[in-house]
């Protein structure tokens, strides 16, 4: 049986190859085969046929170590302080540069269409899309979004897990809603007018409870959640409740399923043994609330502990073979890894 081909709402590559000292070097690591949870060889093994590639500005270190935060019972990692746009500019531009990079060397096609990612998938190669993880690199005139656009940009997410002039995100804390904190601001507003304009996809994902219902009133888009699961079955902040999940299926939007352990497991502990049933239990609940048209996969690989089941890209067959042994069918599953993605850009994008 061929490999199930599986597009995914996002990873944290480029941070990984940003990195690295040389990045040339890195995309050429890539290529060949480095560290982490994706490369090439692994992809084609694992069927990833693509996904969401973010631009993310990570913070600097506070001293706190996740992975003993957050085996904890309860938790609530402290959020970073804000990114000012002039630290945040050059390193997202220099991840943006990686992924030209990555397309010049072969290794990915930069998709602004769907027909791009189709015809990306035909040939074999990796059909990317540039996403933004928190809009530090966005100035409050906007006018850095004008140039992300053309340089290939399609996807952005207001805020990471820290503020922004334009919102709030959400902590790292169990258990908890995403009820936290004030909506978008003014700003914010503007953001999301103009990514609608662009037919930019608006990222969810972060973003607070209150600025989730800002985006929907405010949108003519699709909702969007790129990597979340379910607060019905780990009461995380970084989890969406039944009532945002029936507006994403409402809205005929899109959530995708993302692997991170602390995000699956009903204990909320960031674990690799967390068994492919936590995953199951979130997509069950999921298509439940939206509708199977309106979930898929957003892996977070290369940002996140990831269950030993799956542990890279590569396991990505037993995944897709756990849901045919839970009795998802053929069309669902293509749906949930595939063409769902698929459907809900061909709604967003112009």
């Amino acid at each position: 049986m061929p490999k199930q081909p599986v597009f995914d709402g996002h990873n944290d590559v480029l941070l990984k190859l940003w990195k690295y000292a040389d990045h040339e070097d890195a995309v050429s690591q890539f290529i060949a085969g480095c560290a982490g949870h994706i490369d090439v060889p692994r992809s084609q093994k694992g069927g990833f046929a693509g996904g969401f590639f973010a631009i993310y500005v990570p913070s600097p270190d506070l001293g706190i170590d996740m992975d003993v935060d957050m085996i904890k019972a309860a938790y609530e990692l402290p959020l970073p302080s804000p990114v000012e746009y002039q630290d945040a500019l050059p390193i997202a531009l220099s991840q943006a540069a990686i992924l030209l990079e990555m397309e010049r060397q072969g290794a990915v096609k930069i998709c602004h269409q769907v027909s791009d990612i189709r015809n990306a998938h035909k040939a074999g190669v990796m059909a990317a899309i540039m996403h933004m993880e928190g809009a530090e690199a966005i100035a409050a005139d906007l006018e850095a979004l004008d140039v992300f656009y053309a340089a290939g940009l399609r996807s952005l997410g207001p805020v990471w897990s820290r503020p922004t002039i334009f919102g709030e995100g959400v902590p790292f804390r169990f258990p908890s809603d995403g009820d936290i904190g004030e909506g978008l601001t003014d700003v914010g507003g503007a953001l999301v007018r103009k990514c609608n304009e662009l037919g930019v996809l608006v990222d969810l994902s972060h973003l607070n409870e209150k600025g989730f219902w800002d985006v929907a009133e405010i949108s003519d888009a699709p909702l969007v959640a790129t990597h979340s699961n379910a607060c019905s079955i780990s009461l995380q902040a970084r989890n969406l409740t039944d009532a945002q999940l029936k507006a994403i299926g409402d809205s005929k939007g899109m959530v995708g399923l993302n692997f991170a352990t602390a995000f699956l497991r009903p204990d909320g502990k960031m674990l690799r043994e967390t068994p492919l049933s936590d995953m199951l239990a979130h997509l069950d609940h999921m298509i439940a609330m939206c509708g199977e048209d309106h979930v898929g996969l957003g892996s977070d690989f290369d940002g996140a502990t990831v269950p030993v089941g799956i542990t890279d890209v590569a396991g990505l067959p037993r995944l897709v073979q756990a849901m045919r042994d839970h009795g998802y069918s053929t069309t669902r599953i293509d749906k949930l890894c595939f063409e769902n993605w698929m459907s809900v850009l061909e709604r967003t994008w112009k």
